[in-house]
C-alpha cells in the first residue's frame, strides 16, 4: 500500500474517522482486559479496513492514543491556571497526570516496545510533563503561594515515584494522599 502524501491535506471525513478511532481506543485501552481492534472499529462506526488505513499496526494505534493523551494532559496546565489558584491548579493537574498514567495499564507492553524502538521518545515526553509542571510552579512563585527554587524535574521524578509505587494497588486514596504531600511540600507557609 503506498504511503499517504504528507503534503496533501487530509479529507475532513478521514480526519473525523481517525479522531473517532483514537477516542474509542482511548476508552478501550483504559479498561481492563484485551482490546480487539475489530471492536474498536465497530464502536467508532467504521470498518476494520479504515482502522488499518489509519493505523497499520496495533502499535501505531497505541502511539496515537498515547500522543493524544499526552497532548491533553500537558495542555491542561494553562487552562487550570486560568480557573484556579496555582497551588490548586498544581493539585488538579497532578490528578490529570495520575489518570494519564493509570490509563496506560492496557497499553503497557506495546508502549514499552514503542519506547524501546524509539517511536515514542521518553525524554521528549518527560520534557513536556516537566514544562507543564514548571509553568504551574512559576505561576505559584509569582503570586507567592508556591516555593521558589523547586526544580520542576524533581517534581516530575517525585510524581513518577508515586505512580510507580502505587501502580498495582488500585488505591486511589493512597495516591491522593501522596500527591497532597507533594503539594504541601511546595506550598509557602503563610
Amino acid at each position: 500500500m503506498p504511503s499517504p502524501d504528507p503534503t496533501r491535506p487530509v479529507r475532513s471525513d478521514a480526519r473525523r474517522n481517525r479522531d473517532k478511532l483514537v477516542a474509542v481506543a482511548r476508552a478501550a485501552f483504559a479498561a481492563d482486559g484485551p482490546v480487539a481492534l475489530e471492536a474498536v472499529a465497530r464502536e467508532a462506526g467504521v470498518g476494520i479496513g479504515t482502522l488499518y488505513r489509519h493505523f497499520p499496526t496495533r502499535e501505531a494505534l497505541v502511539e496515537a492514543v498515547y500522543a493524544a493523551e499526552l497532548d491533553d494532559v500537558t495542555a491542561s496546565a494553562p487552562a487550570l491556571l486560568e480557573e484556579m489558584a496555582p497551588e490548586d491548579a498544581l493539585r488538579a493537574w497532578m490528578d490529570r497526570y495520575a489518570a494519564f498514567v493509570a490509563t496506560k495499564r492496557g497499553m503497557g507492553d506495546l508502549l514499552r516496545a514503542s519506547v524501546a524502538s524509539g517511536r515514542i521518545a521518553t525524554p521528549a515526553t518527560r520534557q513536556r510533563i516537566t514544562a507543564a509542571i514548571g509553568a504551574i510552579l512559576d505561576a505559584g512563585v509569582k503570586v507567592g503561594t508556591l516555593r521558589g527554587g523547586a526544580d520542576p524535574e524533581d517534581v516530575t521524578l517525585l510524581l513518577l515515584g508515586v505512580f510507580l509505587s502505587t501502580a498495582g494497588e488500585r488505591d486511589a486514596d493512597r495516591t491522593a494522599r501522596m500527591l497532597d504531600l507533594i503539594v504541601a511540600g511546595l506550598r509557602v507557609d503563610r
